[in-house]
C-alpha cells in the first residue's frame, strides 16, 4: 500500500464530519469536484470504499467510520501541537478513549471514570457511546482504549480482556405520583403497575424478567430502551417505574426528580471494564480500577 496522503484524508475527514460534499465545500472554500476528486482518490489508494449513497445522501462504510475516527485522531493531534507551540507548553493532556455499552447507566459511567479526570497529569476525556459489538470492534482496532460494560465477553475473535469494576443490587423508583401510588405492599404493588424496562442488550433486563416471574408479579411493560438515559427521562415524565442500580439512586433522584419504591436485593448488575491488555497499564484504567474496588460496590 502507497504512503497516506494527508491532503486526501483531510478533504475525506471534512465530509465526514460536514455530512456531505455540499457544506464541506462551503466550509473548505472550494469546489465540490475537487473535494470528490480528493475523497475518490484516497479510495484508490486504499482499495476500499469510504461512503455509500443512501438515496440522496452519503453514508460512511464500514471502513469508512474506521478512516473517519482514525482521521480524528490524527488531525486532533495536529490541532493540539499548534496550540503547544503557540502557548508555549511543553507537553500534552494525555488522550483516554472510552467507549460505554448503551445498557450501562450514565451516572455509573461517570462515577466509574472520574477517577480519570482526577488523576495529577492532564486528561482529556473522549467518550462515545454505542452497542457493545461495534465498541469491541474499536477495541480490536485501537480506535478505543477500553470499553465499559455490564456483561463481560468471551469468545471474541479479538484479545480482550474482562476487568470487574463493582456490582450493585437494584432499586425501583418513580415519579412521585407514581411512587405515592404503588408504596403500599411492595413488591406485590408492581403487579399491574406501568414499569419500564431495559432493551435485549441489557445484563440486567433477564434478571429482573425473572424475579417478577418468580414472584408471580406482572407489571405492564410499558416500554423498553436500549438507552438507559432515554429510559430514566421517560420514567421522569411518569410514564412508568423503573429499576436502577442502588449504587446511583442518589443522583438519580436528584437529576431526575423521581423517588424511591422500593429495593430489589436479588438482582445484581455487574459493570466491567474490557481492555485489549491483560495487565492493566494506561494510568487512567488503573485508576478506574482501583477506584471501583474501594468505593463502587453496594
Amino acid at each position: 500500500m502507497p504512503d497516506l496522503n494527508y491532503h486526501h484524508l483531510f478533504y475525506f475527514w471534512s465530509v465526514a464530519r460536514e455530512g456531505g460534499v455540499t457544506r464541506a465545500a462551503e466550509r473548505l472554500g472550494v469546489s465540490e469536484p475537487t473535494i470528490s476528486t480528493q475523497v475518490r482518490a484516497l479510495e484508490r489508494s486504499i482499495g476500499e470504499q469510504l461512503f455509500a449513497r443512501r438515496g440522496r445522501n452519503l453514508v460512511l462504510t464500514d471502513v469508512g467510520q474506521m478512516a473517519a475516527r482514525y482521521a480524528e485522531e490524527i488531525f486532533g493531534l495536529g490541532r493540539e501541537f499548534v496550540e503547544a507551540v503557540a502557548s508555549g507548553t511543553a507537553g500534552r493532556s494525555l488522550r483516554f478513549r472510552v467507549g460505554i455499552a448503551d445498557g450501562v447507566p450514565k451516572l455509573v459511567a461517570f462515577r466509574l471514570l472520574q477517577p480519570a479526570l482526577e488523576l495529577a497529569d492532564p486528561m482529556t476525556l473522549v467518550c462515545q457511546d454505542d452497542s457493545p459489538d461495534r465498541l469491541l470492534a474499536a477495541l480490536g482496532t485501537h480506535a478505543i482504549d477500553l470499553v465499559i460494560t455490564d456483561a463481560p465477553v468471551s469468545g471474541l475473535p479479538i484479545r480482550a480482556y474482562n476487568h470487574p469494576l463493582g456490582e450493585s443490587d437494584m432499586t425501583v423508583v418513580g415519579a412521585p405520583a407514581l411512587v405515592e401510588r404503588y408504596r403500599r405492599g411492595f413488591p406485590r404493588s408492581l403487579d399491574g403497575a406501568p414499569f419500564l424496562l431495559p432493551g435485549e442488550a441489557s445484563a440486567v433486563r433477564r434478571p429482573l424478567e425473572q424475579w417478577f416471574s418468580e414472584r408471580g408479579i406482572r407489571p405492564q411493560m410499558v416500554a423498553y430502551f436500549a438507552d438507559s438515559a432515554l429510559l430514566k427521562t421517560f420514567g421522569q415524565a411518569g410514564v412508568g417505574l423503573f429499576a436502577v442500580p442502588t449504587v446511583i439512586v442518589r443522583e438519580t433522584r436528584k437529576q431526575y426528580g423521581v423517588q424511591v419504591l422500593g429495593r430489589i436485593k436479588e438482582v445484581r448488575e455487574q459493570f466491567f471494564a474490557i481492555s485489549a491488555e491483560r495487565r492493566l497499564k494506561h494510568p487512567a484504567v488503573v485508576a478506574i480500577a482501583e477506584s471501583a474496588r474501594t468505593r463502587f460496590l453496594t
